[in-house]
């Protein structure tokens, strides 16, 4: 970032478009400091703003700098944000023998307030298996990245929509509703209950099941629905039990050490 300005500025501004916007989880902002090995990372805060007038509905972020970047003067800044619910399965069901294929929207460009100089966009497919993917030249794909850019010299708010179909078998588990109840005895025990309704946000399953198949061949059947659930308890944790709406769980293992 570069401050192209007559006078100091301690703000630079993030933008995002509506549909990136309404699914952010967190957003998060670093600044290097320090020369060669004695460089750390400084996060920065970052707060939502608003802007009556912001080009077709976009949504901005403003990140607050330690130090005010003068006027000619430049910083590196590394932007963390994740995205929830931002894939789409398509098709929107499929057997137990297929993949799970969804949709993945973005731009080519970054929309930003300000002129940029020069983008490179690099998008990481969890597997070699990519359908289609939008081009947008310069672009191309190796293996498992598509690489657009470099662009150069873009206006502010430039956008170019990109879509990216590609095979992602992890599972999409979603917590729909979470009920924790704590009950402290007056003898010193604490008990802890919690409650999950859990669903596959993924493609839904179409046709029969087949517990055999499922068992005997699991990495060509139901290579994208939920297998376990991993929970992390605190030490010296007792009397641990698990249920369902059927009943007791019997295919569960509890592993316990002196850290966990």
């Amino acid at each position: 970032v570069e401050n192209a300005g007559s006078t100091p500025t301690s703000e630079v501004l993030l933008s995002f478009p509506p549909t990136q916007a309404d699914h952010l989880a967190t957003v998060e902002a670093l600044v290097t400091k320090g020369k060669r090995k004695k460089t750390t990372l400084v996060r920065l805060d970052v707060k939502p703003t608003e802007l009556p007038d912001a080009p077709n509905d976009a949504k901005y972020f403003t990140i607050y700098l330690a130090n005010p970047l003068k006027s000619g003067e430049s910083t590196t800044i590394e932007v963390l944000y994740l995205l929830t619910h931002s894939q789409e399965p398509f098709p929107a069901e499929i057997a137990q023998s297929e993949s799970q294929l969804v949709y993945y929207r973005d731009s080519a460009l970054i929309l930003s307030p300000y002129h940029i100089k020069q983008q490179t966009t690099f998008i990481k497919t969890p597997s070699t298996k990519v359908e289609s993917f939008t081009r947008v030249e310069p672009s191309n794909r190796a293996g498992t990245e598509i690489k657009y850019g470099p662009y150069e010299d873009h206006p502010p708010y430039s956008f170019s929509p990109i879509l990216i179909h590609f095979e992602n078998n992890s599972p999409f588990a979603v917590v729909e509703e979470l009920v924790r109840e704590v009950e402290i005895s007056h003898w010193g025990n604490l008990q802890v209950t919690e409650q999950y309704t859990l669903v596959h946000a993924g493609a839904r399953h179409k046709g029969v099941f087949s517990r055999v198949d499922y068992q005997s061949r699991p990495t060509l059947n139901g290579a994208s629905s939920l297998r376990y659930l991993l929970a992390r308890l605190p030490p010296r944790v007792h009397s641990v039990y698990y249920r369902d709406e059927i009943g007791n769980i019997s295919s569960s293992h509890l592993r316990t050490d002196s850290r966990k």
